[in-house]
């Protein structure tokens, strides 16, 4: 019996009882299903990630907070009032409460700056104006978007912020163009908008600003973008009539490096900083995080999966055992006739990977349509303010590796029927009734 006659006749064996059969590719279809729609899912949201890395760049971009104090637990108390440090300030913004750190003093700044492999350090200044507004359309609330000054905005019109530029400039959200007016976002570019904010002494003044492009959303935050100069003006107006003895404090600085510097000469930047009690990261740190918490969902849902498929593989344990005790006559007389046990063994195998293979790719074919349409509407959807967004992805290598291992497991499974059947011997089984 040549190896195609193997393959022909364990496609019409799988299906002499189509019920027992068909269960049993049920299983294996909602596994196979399962593990396609959670590696898609994954594959999508990571392309998504690492497009948004690779757009907004800040590959030579360090953020630096001052470190927490490691020593001190809660049950320590308060610690011993230090002169010298800055007071605390929030990571929140606006009415948004957020982390109280303690803040950067221009000493940190300096010793930030001599740290070997740092060419500049700028502190990151936030400002919280009331408004934005467009002639006379409405005043609106405007957030700000703390890494304006250091990303590379996905733009939907327009051009990016010059930083080196003494008028100020704002990138807004495509989210803010129906408020404020804007037919779409190439009529707001080159527009001017007044920003309503509250100086130190509670009086409300107004700040004009050229919107120079749009920029769409980002994993990284939402709000819109400021230059050097706009965050200067705001901050200068904000701390007007504020008295001579209050002290400066950020919450962060961004640090500079030489951008060809290796992986290894960033990290040795990092753990010289950590020494000097700073806290620092890269853009590429903050996206990782979002990765680990990612992959970490997928791999919980892909255990889910597999633990499907092992018990598709009792099924398939089931239907062939089944099989090998209704076809015992038939077995005895392929062995009388001259067939080996080698070859008995590779037919009730072959049913066995037959049946995996057609569960998998049901179920493959199934995910991929399925994926795809959620995908598609969820991108003109909930995720249509994150353009290029598909939440679920296929990718071809995935789908492969999917069906393969579930054949694998088919053939694991079917391992102990066609054993069962390649070791009947043949006068008992031509007896058996």
């Amino acid at each position: 019996m040549k190896f195609l006659d193997i393959v022909r006749s364990a496609i019409q064996n799988s299906f002499r009882n189509k019920l027992r059969t068909g269960l049993t590719v049920v299983a294996i279809f909602i596994g196979a299903f399962t593990l396609t729609i959670t590696s898609g899912i994954g594959t999508g949201v990571t392309a998504y990630i690492n497009g948004q890395v690779s757009a907004i760049g800040a590959a030579d971009v360090l953020t630096i907070t001052k470190a927490a104090d490691a020593t001190a637990t809660a049950s320590d108390g308060p610690a011993a009032y230090d002169p010298s440090k800055s007071t605390t300030v929030s990571l929140g913004n606006g009415s948004r409460p957020g982390s109280t750190i303690q803040a950067l003093t221009t000493a940190d700044l300096a010793k930030i700056k001599a740290t070997a492999g740092i060419l500049s350090v700028d502190p990151a200044v936030r400002v919280s104006p009331d408004y934005v507004e467009y002639a006379g359309n409405g005043k609106f609330e405007l957030t700000v978007s703390q890494t304006g000054t250091i990303t590379t905005a996905d733009l939907a019109a327009g051009a990016q912020l010059d930083n080196s530029s003494s008028s100020d400039q704002l990138l807004l959200p495509t989210t803010y163009l129906d408020n404020l007016g804007y037919a779409d976002a190439k009529a707001a570019v080159g527009t001017t908008v007044s920003i309503g904010i509250t100086d130190y002494t509670g009086t409300q003044q107004t700040v004009t600003a050229t919107v120079v492009g749009v920029q769409n959303e980002t994993l990284l935050g939402s709000g819109a973008g400021l230059n050097r100069s706009l965050v200067a003006h705001l901050h200068t107006v904000a701390t007007t009539g504020e008295p001579a003895g209050v002290s400066a404090g950020y919450a962060t600085a961004v640090a500079h490096f030489d951008v060809s510097a290796t992986k290894a000469q960033i990290t040795a930047i990092k753990d010289d900083l950590s020494a000097q009690g700073y806290s620092s990261q890269t853009v590429a740190d903050t996206i990782g995080a979002f990765e680990t918490v990612i992959n970490v969902i997928i791999g919980v849902l892909n255990a889910f999966a597999v633990i499907a498929l092992i018990a598709a593989g009792f099924g398939i344990v089931n239907t062939l055992l089944m099989s090998v005790q209704e076809r015992t006559r038939e077995i005895g007389l392929m062995k009388a006739m001259g067939m080996n046990g080698g070859r008995v063994y590779a037919l009730f195998s072959m049913e066995a990977v037959f049946i995996g293979f057609l569960g998998s790719a049901l179920g493959v074919i199934a995910a991929i349509g399925v994926g795809s349409l959620i995908s598609n509407l969820l991108a003109n959807g909930i995720f249509s303010a994150l353009p290029g967004l598909q939440v679920v992805q296929f990718a071809p290598a995935s789908i492969a590796i999917i069906v393969g291992v579930v054949m694998l497991i088919a053939f694991l499974a079917g391992t102990l029927p066609a054993r069962a059947a390649a070791r009947q011997n043949p006068i008992d089984a031509l007896r058996y009734e």
